[in-house]
């Protein structure tokens, strides 16, 4: 996989023809709206070109995979194919097995380099007796890139059935699911949710379903309410008896508490919670997680910060999700949603407080519009990515980079003269994001929320991660 930033004069077939790359698989990959438009500086993903063959009369996939030297699963997975036993004559499949044809000029070390790999790996696997002797139009097959394992958490808001399409197409990625939310009653008892069905698509793609608890109420995180059960011990025995409940009846596997603007003066109460949450959850095999604010230090001031110890929850909980995101948020100044430099500060200051391996680093899977100059009082609107190059196709924007927040973004004015900036995410903010998580050692990612079309970030991470699955 490369990431390739569109030029002035580019089209797609010029760019197909500098990767080699073929012209269906970009705009597939990128989900292009249309193949004909592209914006100056968008990135674009450029796939590994996988090998293609043409189901033959009397073939069967078994017999195929064993040609290729690959497995049915796979075949399967990458053309999603449902019942492996019903393919057609004429069908073109995608191979999931890497081949490159040996260009004049070029090296065995400088193809291994391109692929992520070693030069004694491919002379293994191809059998070169002599790997500094090769010719232009040797087709060589890669051997397959070994990649670090994550944990993926992915929130989601919505629980109709685009939703549940979505965890279906998706669930390959992920780890977790969190369906967003169940929230807490003054009485102990929690609200009521109807997302069995996102569940059984959870289940379907092997992705541990989460039962997200909030302080949630009135369309708000309300510090009260977290307030009236975190001082009272007998509420909330009452509380985790009945998230026990739900969490049987439905099918879950953990839980995940995202209490938010909790009184300071609660900070270990909410402790003393998540003790006793753990003590009941653990021995039945549930894991319990918690959604942390992004803090830079230990005594940092505000509601937000001050009752999410970030040392406790290390030691108490099996993982947690920090929420760096919302720099950019829609109430304030136009800005990256999730500057790196900025998260960077946050990931600094926690593993210094909890173990890296028990961090998912949380990740924004959309961009906002703002208007501008901006206003205060004055709220910007939420885009996807792929919005967002709409957008910059229709006004003829041309999208830049700041290298500092590793995020793209562009202006443009609309057809009442009104001026906008946009910031949002591609391929190369995701990389960013992934080359952060490498570096400081994370357990992984949380996306917040699905919903928000971003095609490629699926590619960047299958290109640099596996996701674990525990079922």
């Amino acid at each position: 996989m490369k990431i390739h930033i569109v030029q002035h004069g580019e089209n797609l077939w010029l760019i197909s023809q500098r990767y080699g790359a073929n012209i269906n698989q970009i705009a597939s990959a990128n989900q292009l709206d249309n193949p004909n438009v592209l914006v100056v500086g968008q990135a674009l993903v450029i796939p590994t070109p996988y090998q293609t063959y043409v189901v033959q009369r009397g073939d069967t996939l078994g017999a195929i995979a064993r040609r290729y030297a690959t497995t049915v699963e796979a075949i399967a997975e990458v053309n999603q194919i449902t019942d492996p036993s019903v393919i057609y004559i004429g069908q073109v499949l995608t191979i999931p097995v890497l081949f490159h044809t040996v260009k004049s000029g070029e090296a065995l070390w400088l193809i291994a380099q391109n692929y992520g790999t070693t030069i004694e790996a491919i002379a293994k696997l191809n059998q070169l007796s002599n790997p500094s002797f090769i010719y232009p139009g040797l087709v060589l097959r890669i051997p397959e890139r070994k990649r670090p394992i994550i944990e993926v958490n992915a929130y989601t808001t919505k629980t109709n059935e685009e939703s549940r399409q979505e965890v279906l197409t998706l669930g390959k990625y992920f780890t977790y699911l969190s369906p967003f939310t169940y929230a807490i009653k003054e009485d102990g008892t929690i609200t009521a949710m109807n997302e069995e069905a996102l569940i059984s698509a959870a289940w379907s793609r092997r992705v541990a379903p989460l039962l997200c608890l909030t302080n949630f109420s009135g369309n708000k995180f309300n510090s009260d309410l977290a307030a009236t059960i975190l001082r009272n011990p007998e509420l909330q025995e009452t509380l985790i008896t009945n998230i026990l409940r739900t969490i049987k009846t439905k099918g879950y596997t953990g839980l995940n508490m995202d209490f938010e603007y909790v009184h300071p003066e609660d900070r270990e109460n909410y402790n003393a919670f998540l003790r006793r949450v753990v003590a009941r959850l653990r021995p039945e095999g549930l894991s319990v997680s918690t959604a942390l604010a992004p803090k830079i230090s230990a005594d940092q001031k505000g509601l937000l910060y001050e009752a999410h110890d970030y040392k406790a929850h290390g030691e108490i909980l099996d993982f947690v999700v920090l929420m760096t995101y919302e720099w950019g948020w829609a109430g304030g100044k136009p800005w990256a949603i999730s500057p790196i430099n900025e998260v960077k500060r946050v990931l600094d200051y926690a593993v210094t407080a909890i173990p890296p391996s028990k961090i998912l680093m949380g990740y924004p899977l959309y961009g906002r519009d703002w208007k501008i100059p901006w206003v205060q009082g004055t709220f910007a609107k939420t885009v996807s990515p792929k919005q967002a190059i709409r957008l910059a196709a229709k006004y003829g924007s041309a999208i830049q980079y700041d290298q500092t927040y590793q995020s793209p973004f562009f202006r443009y004015t609309d057809e009442n003269g009104q001026q906008h900036e946009v910031w949002f995410e591609d391929a190369r903010s995701a990389q960013a994001k992934f080359d952060t998580v490498k570096k400081y050692g994370l357990r992984g990612v949380s996306y917040w929320v699905l919903g928000s079309p971003f095609p490629q970030n699926w590619l960047v991470q299958e290109w640099n991660f596996s996701a674990r699955k525990l079922l």
